[in-house]
């Protein structure tokens, strides 16, 4: 069945029944490695306004009744709510959604299908997965060795073009047995799926199969804009974008960003790329050493995340760890740890901690504010040790 989510993705409430209410835990990640678990409730309703997680969308949040919702997960043709206080069975109830997370999810998902379809027809690059992140930018993994800065502007300008048009998009409902359902595109169903599926239909541009909430035009989109490639797993690229409200509010942070920028190194933006240059600069004496260290570390009073980023991009991470900091060598300032997985995510929560910070990470990547960047040098010793440990077995 679809949900009532899934029928109107801009239905904000709805009013529906408890059918049930069970004892549950919830386990959750605060973020800086801290983990918590919540007693409540699972509560099923004869329907509801909240997606559950699926289709690489996170879930909705929102309230049943006064009660916030903390998690909607999907069980079979269930959407199960986690609450942390009773709801009786057979009371009517008002399910209302965040709608300022509920369409931000909207815009990004919708700009994944679009740069997916555009990705497919002008180069032939399929997608293999992608990830919507929470309030960053959003990955696309695309088939492909590499793609050029002149294919990710293809993409990014037809996908703009097609914006301006106002397409519209539409959900159609289908039957596994409807001669459609071998066309679409689709990365496959779900074990537990059972009844009809969903068809996201882009007019003239894209159908694909998905359980996502979407915009109902593509004008709803605003803008799309690709911020770069990252070489991925297994010979394949990572497409970095963002759209919607959340490309304005990412513009409107670096504009913030660039005249606390200008206003330090006494200098227009033109000069901001001399940082740039310096990053791949101090990337490249790194790698053009006879011997190299197993631990990069690195403080520089000026710079930003991007200068941080390219130099972990330049070296890589397969193999060394990177600590780099930028800031007041003895306030507050920013640090990325950066390196393999099985390192970084260990010690990605206790660097953040040494430093007074907050952060969070993944996929070998952790990084974040620091407010007492001097005990920089307690973090270092940390990660030498285990650096030096590691090298020894």
């Amino acid at each position: 069945m679809a949900f009532y989510c899934q029928e109107d993705s801009y239905a904000t409430e709805l009013s529906a029944e408890v059918v049930s209410c069970t004892p549950a835990q919830l386990h959750t990640d605060n973020g800086g490695g801290r983990k918590e678990t919540l007693s409540g409730y699972n509560v099923t309703l004869t329907d509801t306004v909240l997606f559950p997680e699926g289709g690489g969308q996170p879930d909705d949040r929102g309230t049943i009744g006064e009660t916030p919702v903390l998690r909607v997960t999907r069980r079979g043709p269930e959407a199960v709510h986690f609450v942390t206080s009773p709801l009786e069975p057979g009371a009517r109830v008002l399910v209302k959604v965040d709608w300022q997370r509920r369409f931000d999810h909207m815009q990004q998902h919708s700009g994944q299908h679009l740069i997916t379809a555009i990705a497919d027809s002008l180069y032939g690059y399929k997608t293999t997965s992608w990830e919507l992140s929470r309030g960053g930018r959003s990955t696309i993994e695309l088939d492909a060795a590499a793609v050029s800065a002149q294919q990710a502007g293809a993409i990014e300008e037809e996908a703009n073009r097609l914006i301006r048009r106002r397409v519209p998009v539409t959900v159609r409902i289908i039957g596994t047995d409807d001669p459609e359902f071998e066309q679409v595109r689709s990365r496959g169903l779900p074990d537990d799926h059972a009844g009809p599926v969903r068809i996201i239909d882009m007019e003239g541009v894209d159908a694909n199969m998905c359980c996502g909430t979407h915009v109902a035009n593509l004008s709803d989109l605003q803008a799309v804009k690709i911020l770069g490639t990252e070489k991925g797993k297994k010979n394949k690229t990572n497409l970095l974008f963002m759209a919607g409200g959340r490309l304005l509010q990412y513009a409107g942070r670096s504009y913030g960003a660039q005249r606390s920028l200008t206003a330090l190194l006494k200098s227009g933006p033109e000069q901001h790329s001399l940082l740039r240059d310096l990053a791949v600069l101090t990337a490249r004496d790194f790698k053009t050493r006879p011997q190299r260290d197993k631990l990069f570390s690195l403080h520089r009073k000026e710079g930003d995340n991007e200068f941080m980023n390219i130099i972990a991009n330049e070296i890589g991470t397969e193999v060394t760890v990177l600590f780099l900091t930028v800031g007041d060598e003895k306030a507050s300032g920013l640090f990325l740890l950066a390196g393999p997985p099985t390192i970084v995510d260990h010690l990605g929560p206790q660097v953040c901690q040494i430093l007074d910070g907050k952060g969070a990470g993944k996929a070998g990547r952790f990084q974040g504010k620091a407010n007492k960047m001097s005990r920089r040098g307690e973090a270092e010793t940390l990660l030498r040790e285990v650096v030096s440990a590691r090298g020894e077995e």
